[in-house]
């Protein structure tokens, strides 16, 4: 029999990695219940506020897509940025830097297996959150929005794996940098209400998040009527960006993790 090729064990290990997110979540079904739960909870809090200021109802639906979005950021965040420093402390890092494959292939292995399970708690909340307080969205553009919202993950997710290769250089401040950076990004990148009620220079400095972007140009394509002034920039311009971000991302991301191989090695042969 012959030996795997390269490209084989890759995606082997995308695989192999893929799967705990995939069908090992789905196990612990208390999780899946609080995970959907507790972001509802949020969105129903701004959805009251909005209602109680007597804001135009399409305002309830950016709150609803922003909060199942969010539910990408915050898995980005623990599941995918801290990953490593977490499987540092807990003793398996080792296996995954003697194993003979890549460490691209096992953080993709993450990020695929985390995209496809916090999509379907996404569209859960959508789902719940539309039906309870009745929004109405009217898709002007299937093919953009559809590509909007596969670059804004592939970004955000790339974003993810430079992440936590540079948390696992920085060791034990992991923890606070996800403490630190959760509810600063869920205001600048406007999770509850356009980003550009913030300015135009705060919301062209929110933009090297990806799922800014992603969110304006989603609620302009979802909500054509009312954003208008709201907008920050046409989804088209926006859509361009974002692919762009998720080529520097990505390309950081490998850098990222060839320079702390090269790191951890010098730091193992130093006297």
């Amino acid at each position: 029999m012959s030996a795997p090729t390269a490209w084989t064990i890759f995606w082997r290990t995308v695989i192999g990695r893929a799967y705990p997110r995939l069908i090992g979540a789905q196990r612990e079904k208390s999780w899946v219940f609080f995970e959907i739960f507790l972001p509802l909870l949020q969105v129903t809090a701004y959805v009251f506020i909005y209602r109680a200021l007597q804001a135009p109802p399409e305002f309830v639906g950016f709150v609803v897509l922003g909060g199942a979005m969010s539910a990408y950021w915050l898995n980005v965040l623990w599941s995918m940025a801290s990953q490593l420093y977490w499987e540092k402390e807990t003793g398996n890092l080792e296996l995954y830097i003697v194993a003979p494959t890549s460490r691209v292939a096992i953080l993709l292995g993450m990020a695929l297996g985390g995209m496809f399970a916090t999509t379907v708690r996404a569209v859960a909340v959508i789902t719940i959150g539309a039906l309870l307080f009745g929004v109405s969205m009217h898709v002007a553009n299937v093919p953009v929005l559809l590509g909007v919202f596969v670059t804004t993950l592939v970004a955000l997710y790339g974003m993810g794996m430079l992440l936590s290769s540079l948390f696992l250089l920085f060791g034990r401040e992991a923890w606070h940098l996800s403490n630190l950076l959760q509810e600063p990004v869920s205001l600048v990148s406007g999770f509850y209400f356009p980003v550009r009620a913030l300015g135009q220079v705060v919301a062209a400095a929110a933009s090297i998040l990806p799922i800014t972007l992603g969110l304006d140009a989603m609620r302009q394509l979802l909500f054509p009527a009312m954003l208008g002034n709201l907008r920050f920039l046409s989804p088209v311009v926006e859509l361009g960006i974002l692919a762009g971000l998720a080529v520097l991302f990505l390309f950081l991301a490998h850098r990222a993790l060839a320079f702390s191989k090269r790191w951890r090695a010098a730091r193992d042969v130093s006297p």
